[in-house]
């Protein structure tokens, strides 16, 4: 299937999108340590002070550029091939956190990254033509099919059941909360940036969608969504270690996303099945690396704490346990301040009782 002038546009900004937005991640995680250092309450504790920081703001100005960039992408080109590229974000941000941040990165997290890069390319050659929508109300049609009601329906007592349930309880421990509830929210903030951005292509194009009420239905529907998810991704980051959030919010982000686009704008339809198959593998690839990337990330930062702890082993040295049950920002803090022996013996002492 050749590749079109709108999917061609469409991956170009995805890319742009996607520097912008892994350096961003890096510039706010800044932000947020400056700011937690000045006021002593930090953002996964309830503490705002991040608002005042400069540092925060220019990184929240980078990371809105690079969702500008993307809001246009969507325009243009289906979910099924701009949400994967987000991965290269990943890349620019595990690039930056190694000079920046000071975190190695591993050389079978370089494999990661070329992972990343080459499941995309599959991902791009494969993915399916931009379907052609002559107004808003085709996609009120859409977004109103019983499968894709059941979708939206779900995902809202999902989030719900989160927020006011588990959240309170667990989210300060178990990292699959906040980035839940990023994650979900998300899936729904990107189909209303599709519609509500082809209404504005139409618009230029001459065909005036502003007149429609569901035109601003969408987008308040995207600032809703957005604002959700900046909210709880601000205490995901600050709570847990970036290299523990950032893969799980690609992975839950980026397969919900595509779900609710194949069940909405039916991406799918139409395409032969050896290019289906082809596009979920360059999607696996595309995980692959991306967790490859970020557990080597993990190793590299619990390696440094065993050496710095003589011959202790970290409170929560792997990925699965900081998912069941450890905070990897409590660790990454630990490496930071140097704990003494006691600390740590008495650490694991706690931790195996």
């Amino acid at each position: 299937m050749g590749f079109s002038k709108d999917n061609l546009t469409g991956f170009i900004l995805a890319l742009l999108s996607s520097g912008f937005i892994g350096a961003s991640f890096i510039i706010k995680k800044k932000g947020l340590r400056r700011a937690a250092a000045a006021s002593g309450v930090r953002a996964g504790m309830g503490g705002h002070a991040y608002l005042l920081e400069p540092l925060w703001w220019f990184g929240m100005i980078t990371m809105i550029v690079g969702e500008v960039a993307n809001f246009v992408a969507y325009a243009f080109a289906p979910a099924v091939l701009v949400t994967p590229l987000g991965a290269l974000s990943i890349i620019v941000s595990a690039v930056l956190a190694h000079f920046i941040l000071k975190e190695k990165l591993h050389k079978l997290g370089i494999l990661g990254c070329v992972m990343c890069i080459a499941g995309s390319v599959i991902i791009v050659i494969h993915a399916p033509q931009e379907r052609s929508i002559s107004s808003i109300q085709e996609i009120v049609n859409m977004a109103t099919q019983p499968a894709f009601l059941l979708y939206v329906g779900s995902v809202m007592v999902l989030v719900f059941i989160l927020i006011f349930y588990f959240a309170p309880q667990y989210g300060h421990t178990n990292v699959l909360i906040f980035t839940g509830i990023c994650s979900l929210m998300g899936s729904l903030s990107v189909m209303s940036v599709k519609a509500l951005g082809t209404a504005l292509k139409l618009t230029f194009e001459g065909r005036n969608q502003l007149i429609y009420l569901e035109t601003w239905f969408f987008m308040f529907v995207v600032a809703t969504c957005v604002i959700t998810q900046m909210n709880y991704l601000n205490k995901a980051l600050d709570t847990f270690n970036t290299a523990i959030v950032s893969p799980i919010y690609y992975v839950l982000f980026t397969t919900l996303t595509i779900v609710a686009s194949i069940i909405m704008f039916k991406d799918w339809d139409g395409q032969s099945a050896g290019s289906i198959i082809s596009e979920i593998c360059g999607f696996i690839v595309v995980l692959s690396g991306t967790i490859l990337l970020h557990v080597t990330k993990d190793f590299e930062r619990s390696s440094s704490f065993r050496g710095n702890a003589g011959n202790y082993t970290p409170l929560s040295p792997t990925l699965s346990t900081r998912l069941c049950s450890g905070n990897g920002e409590s660790l990454k803090h630990d490496v930071e301040e140097g704990p003494s022996s006691e600390e740590v013996s008495s650490r694991r002492q706690d931790l195996y009782t």
